[in-house]
């Protein structure tokens, strides 16, 4: 009945089973550098890390769901289960749009910097008084975008009217919106585009994420108690049960915490420990 599961850089088999991994070469090795970052010949170009450890934390997030999934499948058989997890795996499955492009196309996918492979406009954009970030998503919501900003003809162009047109000529539309967008400062676009529905946002530093409205509202910073330091800052899971609420009492546990309480419901004590 026991679901045991391993977590390691390569899996349990192949000819890396027995090397050391880190997140960082994991994204390099799994193809996520060399999609991420400035393109060439642009100002700081080169291959680029994701800023958090996202393959780490991507990896746990699938050791969990197939815990999960044996948990479940255990219900049913009574049987635990072995899972082979590897980090690469991970980086290679979270490729996701980048890989199927090359699979469909042959073509190898590069760094763009922000602009978004497949979909237009979804860039960072200058405006007056800085930057702000556009994910326009369908060829609806570029009706209401070209709208906001003063541009209707936009979205009856011919070039521009279908996202697969729009990614054509994304070196004559980008311009354009470039230019238009620099007129306001960060704010009355945001005004403007949240009354017509088009997904825009601002690039908030780390403080700022703590300070905006939503973020508190959704209580994602909570002090825990702790039993080193009084109390913590902590971020709390982003998981909302409408039936099975959260409850966030207790700050994350001490290394060995719970291993005698874990051992004693196993019918074992302190001496089978090693």
């Amino acid at each position: 009945g026991l679901i045991y599961c391993s977590i390691t850089g390569f899996g349990q088999d192949g000819p890396y089973a027995n090397e050391v991994a880190y997140d960082f070469m994991i994204q390099a090795m799994g193809g996520l550098m060399s999609i991420t970052g400035a393109p060439d010949g642009s100002p700081g170009a080169g291959p680029q890390k994701v800023g958090v450890p996202i393959i780490d934390i991507v990896t746990g997030m699938y050791a969990t769901i197939s815990v999960l999934a044996a948990l479940s499948e255990r219900e049913r058989s009574g049987k635990g289960d072995f899972i082979d997890l590897a980090m690469l795996d991970t980086a290679t499955a979270i490729l996701s749009n980048q890989a199927m492009n090359h699979l469909v196309s042959g073509a190898t996918p590069v760094r763009r910097g922000n602009k978004h492979p497949n979909i237009q406009p979804q860039d960072v954009f200058p405006v007056r008084d800085g930057h702000i970030v556009l994910a326009v998503g369908n060829d609806e919501q570029f009706q209401r975008f070209a709208n906001a900003i003063g541009n209707p003809e936009l979205a009856e162009d011919p070039r521009y009217s279908t996202n697969r047109e729009r990614v054509n000529n994304l070196d004559i539309l980008h311009p354009l919106i470039s230019e238009r967008l620099a007129e306001k400062d960060l704010s009355d676009w945001i005004e403007i585009f949240n009354a017509e529905k088009v997904p825009c946002g601002p690039i908030n530093s780390v403080p700022m994420v703590f300070n905006d409205p939503q973020v508190q509202h959704r209580q994602m910073l909570q002090n825990l108690p702790h039993p080193l330091s009084g109390t913590v800052p902590s971020v709390v899971s982003p998981m909302r049960f409408e039936r099975s609420t959260l409850s966030f009492d207790k700050a994350p546990p001490l290394l060995g915490a719970h291993t005698e309480e874990i051992l004693t419901a196993l019918g074992l004590g302190k001496e089978d420990k090693a």
